[in-house]
C-alpha cells in the first residue's frame, strides 16, 4: 500500500471515530438535555402519558387522574376537595407546571423517578406505575382551619410538637387546583392571575408579615436563657411609657390602663406590653435576640418541609430605636405563620423543636416504602425545659385571664399569644390579626401548637384583634386535633 492510500485511509477512519463521538455526545448528552428541557413538548406527553400517583391524607387519596379527549395528553390530574387542600398538594397543569408538593415530588408522581424502577427499567428506561405521597395532615385540623378562615384573607398552619408533623396548612382565599390542571384552561388562570388576593400565594409557608407582639414569646425566651431575668414573675425594669433610646418617641401600650410598668414577663405577656419587650430587646441587645430568633429557625432560607418555605427575618445591623420596635415584632421582623406555630410547639415540647414536616412517607404504586420523613425527622433544643415550662406558665396566664380568652377549650390546657402586627406606612392600612398557641388534652395528654394570621377580615379596624380574629380560628384547629 502506498503512501496516499494509507494517509487517506488514516483520515477516513479518523472522520468516522469523529463521528462516532459526535454521535455518541448528541445522543447521550445533548439527547438527555433536550429530553429534560421544559419547552419539549415529550416531556409533558410522557407526564401525563399514565395516571400520575396521588397524595394522600388519612388514607385517602385527595387527588386523582382523569383520561382526556382530543388532546396528545392522555391524562390530566383531578383533585377532590380542591380549594380544601390547595395550600398542601399545590397544582400539577399540563400548561403552567407544578407546586407545591406536585412539584417536589412529579418525577415520582409520574413514574421517572428511578427509585421507582428495577434495573432492567433502567437500562430500558421503561416508565413504573406513579408513586404516591402520604402526608402528615389531619382532614378534621385542615377543614376546621379553611371554615374557621372563612371569607377571611389569612392562614394557618397546626403543628404536633412531639413528632413535628404539620397537621393542617390552609391559606386564604383559595383556589381549586382542578381548574388550571387542563390545557384549556387559560381563562381560569388569568383570573387567578390578576386576582388582588392573590390566591395561588401560598400564605402560610411563603409570605412573611410582621408578626407583631407574638414576637414577644421569643424575647423573653432570649430574656430567660441570658439570665436577665431568671423568672417569668420577676419584675422587670420596665418604664411606661417607654421612650425609644435616642428619640423623643414615647412607646405606648394599646390598652392604656394595663399594669405595665416594670412588670414581670408573665404579667407583660398577660396584658402584651410594649414597654417592657422593647425595653427588654434594647438591653439585651440585637445579637442576643438575633441569636435566640435564629434558634427558633428565623433568617433560614433553607427551610424544606419539604414544600421550600420562605425565609423569616430577624433583621442585622439595627441602632437601638429599631432594636426596640424589634422586641415588638415591628421594624423589619417577618415571620410566616410556620414560623410562629414552631415556636409554640417548641415551648411546647419542653423546649425541643422537632423538624416540622408535612409528608409522612412516600411509596411506590404498591404501597412499599421508599422514603420514610418520620423517622429522619431531627430535634434540637431551642431553650432549657425550665425555660420553657415558665413560657408555657405564662402563656397559659394569657388564655386564662389575658388578651387570649378567646381560646379557651373546656378539658384542655391551652396557652397562647396574641399579636397586632401594623400595616402599611403609620400603620395607615388594616393591621394584621395573629394568634400563636398550644393545647394539651387533660385526658389524654395529646398536643397541639398553632399559629394563626388574619390579613383582612370584614370587621371594623378598632376591632381587629389577635383575640378576637385569630383565636376563634386557633380554638378550631385545637378542638380539631385533641378530638381524635
Amino acid at each position: 500500500m502506498n503512501k496516499t492510500i494509507r494517509r487517506t485511509a488514516v483520515f477516513t477512519l479518523l472522520l468516522v471515530f469523529s463521528l462516532l463521538i459526535r454521535a455518541t455526545w448528541v445522543q447521550f448528552y445533548e439527547g438527555r438535555a433536550l429530553a429534560d428541557n421544559k419547552d419539549n413538548r415529550r416531556v409533558v406527553m410522557q407526564q401525563y402519558a399514565q395516571p400520575l400517583g396521588n397524595i394522600i391524607v388519612a388514607g385517602d387519596a385527595i387527588t386523582g387522574s382523569t383520561r382526556t379527549t382530543g388532546s396528545d395528553l392522555a391524562y390530566k390530574r383531578t383533585y377532590k376537595d380542591g380549594a380544601l387542600y390547595a395550600a398542601v398538594t399545590g397544582y400539577s397543569s399540563q400548561v403552567y407546571g407544578a407546586t407545591q408538593l406536585e412539584g417536589v415530588y412529579r418525577d415520582l408522581l409520574d413514574g421517572t423517578d428511578t427509585q421507582l424502577k428495577t434495573p432492567l427499567d433502567v437500562i430500558t428506561n421503561k416508565r413504573a406505575a406513579g408513586g404516591d405521597v402520604v402526608t402528615t395532615i389531619d382532614p378534621d385540623v385542615q377543614k376546621a382551619a379553611y371554615e374557621a378562615l372563612g371569607d377571611k384573607k389569612g392562614a394557618a398552619v397546626a403543628i404536633d410538637p412531639a413528632s413535628g408533623k404539620i397537621l393542617g396548612v390552609v391559606s386564604t382565599p383559595s383556589y381549586d387546583p382542578g381548574t388550571i390542571s387542563g390545557t384549556g384552561d387559560g381563562a381560569a388562570w388569568t383570573k387567578l392571575t390578576k386576582d388582588d388576593d392573590k390566591p395561588l400565594v401560598n400564605r402560610a409557608l411563603r409570605q412573611p408579615l410582621p408578626p407583631g407582639s407574638t414576637f414577644k414569646l421569643v424575647v423573653a425566651a432570649a430574656a430567660l436563657e441570658d439570665g436577665l431575668y431568671p423568672s417569668v414573675d420577676e419584675r422587670t425594669d420596665s418604664p411606661d411609657p417607654y421612650t425609644l433610646p435616642l428619640t423623643n418617641r414615647e412607646l405606648s401600650n394599646e390598652n392604656p390602663s394595663a399594669p405595665c410598668e416594670n412588670a414581670s414577663i408573665r404579667v407583660a405577656l398577660q396584658y402584651s406590653c410594649n414597654n417592657v419587650f422593647a425595653k427588654m430587646a434594647v438591653d439585651l441587645g440585637q445579637d442576643k435576640v438575633r441569636a435566640m430568633a435564629e434558634k427558633f429557625g428565623f433568617n433560614d432560607a433553607t427551610q424544606d418541609v419539604p414544600v421550600r418555605a420562605y425565609e423569616s427575618v430577624y433583621p442585622k445591623d439595627m441602632d437601638k430605636p429599631q432594636t426596640a420596635l424589634s422586641g415588638i415584632g415591628q421594624f423589619d421582623v417577618t415571620a410566616t405563620p410556620l414560623q410562629m406555630a414552631m415556636v409554640s410547639a417548641a415551648i411546647a415540647n419542653g423546649g425541643k423543636l422537632v423538624s416540622p414536616h408535612m409528608v409522612d412517607r412516600t411509596s411506590d404504586a404498591e404501597g412499599n416504602v421508599i422514603e420514610d420523613y418520620d423517622s429522619k425527622a431531627g430535634t434540637k433544643e431551642i431553650v432549657s425545659s425550665s425555660t420553657a415550662e415558665q413560657l408555657q406558665s405564662a402563656m397559659r396566664t394569657v388564655v386564662e385571664k389575658g388578651t387570649g380568652t378567646n381560646a379557651r377549650i373546656s378539658g384542655a390546657t391551652v396557652g397562647g399569644k396574641t399579636g397586632t402586627a401594623q400595616h402599611g406606612e403609620n400603620n395607615s392600612q388594616t393591621p394584621y390579626a395573629w394568634f400563636t398557641s398550644y393545647a394539651k388534652s387533660d385526658s389524654t395528654g395529646k398536643e397541639v401548637a398553632v399559629a394563626v394570621i388574619v390579613e383582612q377580615s370584614d370587621a371594623a379596624r378598632s376591632e381587629v384583634s389577635g383575640n378576637g380574629l385569630a383565636a376563634p380560628v386557633a380554638k378550631a384547629m385545637m378542638t380539631a386535633a385533641l378530638k381524635n
